[in-house]
């Protein structure tokens, strides 16, 4: 039997933010501790988050003179999805032994444990935004251009791709405290999960395959959207690659930016629900961590 030693047993969402905006700077201090943790005796530091993205876009260069790759500027296509999936899949990953990695500091100190999940997303984020820097300055030198009319799509998948993250690494960092196959779970789902979404393959090819396909009267390609993270990683690609249309190639699915962002929307709202289930779960079985660990 497990008694509660801290925190009340429900959640109030506005006082509790009040509360960790009064600990921000302690959400700060351990994403900078992360981060130093990360680039610990590394002569380059950070750098090395901008060296990914210039590596993979050098190699893909060269994969699509060798292997002739149909997709034109494949390069943009691959990084444009890729990114937002690193930030996902790597905030996941930290985030869901957070709170394990930090037991002594969970177990001396009182602060709402919400932060150390929060600080794995913002080294998440961290490295997000270096290695977006390097896209964009790619996309610029290569000549690919970026297009004006679906640039709004850009802000509202990364809104989106933000909530869906945040909730999903409060969920695992709770459970996983408890039950530690979690993490061994994450690896093999990450790895399916990467490819049920179009990061490395066009999904127009996907939508003409299922478009026209029903399983027990569900469509299949409706089915393919439920993955939340294929409207966002589409909507990145929408924003940053461009035109569905490539070089008289199908890259994109034919839709508009209209329905796109819709899609999006409707992501962002389920998110958010999701968002207030995962962050109930994390502070109902936060008072027990201490015991737990």
């Amino acid at each position: 039997m497990i008694e509660r030693t801290s925190e009340t047993p429900h959640l109030r969402p506005g006082a509790r933010l009040r509360e960790l905006w009064g600990y921000r700077e302690i959400l700060v201090n351990l994403v900078r501790k992360e981060l130093k943790v990360k680039y610990t005796a590394s002569f380059l530091g950070a750098v090395w988050s901008l060296l990914n993205p210039i590596v993979f876009l050098a190699v893909f260069s060269f994969v699509v003179v060798v292997l002739q790759n149909r997709v034109p500027d494949f390069p943009v296509f691959l990084l444009s999805g890729l990114l937002a999936w690193n930030l996902f899949s790597a905030s996941l990953l930290s985030g869901s032994r957070a709170v394990i990695d930090n037991a002594n500091l969970v177990k001396k100190v009182a602060f709402p444990r919400e932060i150390l999940p929060l600080a794995s997303v913002g080294v998440g984020l961290f490295d997000f935004v270096l290695q977006t820097a390097v896209l964009l300055l790619f996309v610029m030198l290569s000549g690919h251009g970026i297009g004006v009319e679906a640039i709004v799509l850009y802000p509202l998948a990364f809104v989106t791709l933000m909530v869906f993250t945040t909730a999903t690494t409060l969920w695992t960092s709770a459970i996983n405290v408890r039950y530690r196959d979690v993490g061994h779970l994450l690896n093999l789902g990450l790895l399916v999960w990467f490819w049920m979404t179009p990061i490395v393959y066009q999904a127009a090819l996907v939508q003409q395959h299922l478009a026209s396909r029903e399983i027990a009267g569900v469509n299949l390609w409706n089915l393919y959207l439920v993955n939340p993270l294929t409207p966002i990683v589409l909507g990145f690609q929408r924003a940053l690659y461009g035109d569905p249309v490539q070089g008289g190639e199908q890259v994109l699915p034919d839709v508009t930016v209209a329905w796109q962002a819709g899609l999006l929307a409707v992501v962002l709202a389920i998110s958010a629900g999701l968002l207030l289930l995962a962050w109930r779960s994390f502070f109902r079985r936060s008072g027990d961590f201490a015991e737990e660990l």
